[in-house]
């Protein structure tokens, strides 16, 4: 048995143009531009009124999937989970990156990151549930929207540069 590492029990070979070719497809979806097979994901301050109500029943039948899937608790995803602006954004986000995931140009990595990020997902819609209170209480808290008011010295201070010189 050899002690030292001889530099030639370590060749590698040259990687072939089929070698290439294979990796080129493999990473394709990731440097060309998606044909977005999967929908159009919407900002919901924009969308019109059939607009929304056609994403609030496709998000409704996601979540009860997504809630069943991955046998979440109401400490995740509390029943009242519509009624709580940040929890659905988070919800939509996932919807659309969950279906973003599986369009036809996937090389199949879609998937494997969509779940690579879900326990960030769910360790945050767990936060908003927290402070949402609906849990602990058993019943919904209708959140307070917090409106940051109109400043009057806005106004002029928008009108400086605020930038530093060097």
């Amino acid at each position: 048995m050899s002690t030292q590492a001889d530099d030639s029990d370590f060749e590698v070979g040259r990687v072939s143009d089929l070698d290439d070719e294979l990796t080129a497809e493999l990473f394709r979806s990731s440097f060309q531009p998606s044909p977005r097979s999967a929908g159009v994901t919407h900002r919901w301050r924009d969308m019109s009124s059939t607009q929304a109500e056609l994403a609030w029943q496709s998000l409704f039948d996601w979540v009860r999937w997504f809630v069943a899937t991955y046998q979440l608790t109401t400490s995740v995803v509390p029943d009242c989970w519509w009624r709580h602006s940040e929890i659905v954004a988070e919800l939509y986000a996932l919807q659309r990156a969950e279906a973003a995931s599986f369009t036809s140009d996937d090389s199949g990595f879609g998937p494997l990151a969509f779940h690579e990020r879900l326990p960030h997902c769910v360790e945050r819609l767990r936060a908003h549930t927290r402070t949402a209170g609906c849990v602990g209480l058993q019943s919904h808290k209708e959140p307070v929207m917090r409106i940051v008011p109109a400043e009057p010295d806005f106004e002029d201070w928008k009108l400086g540069t605020h930038q530093t010189s060097s």
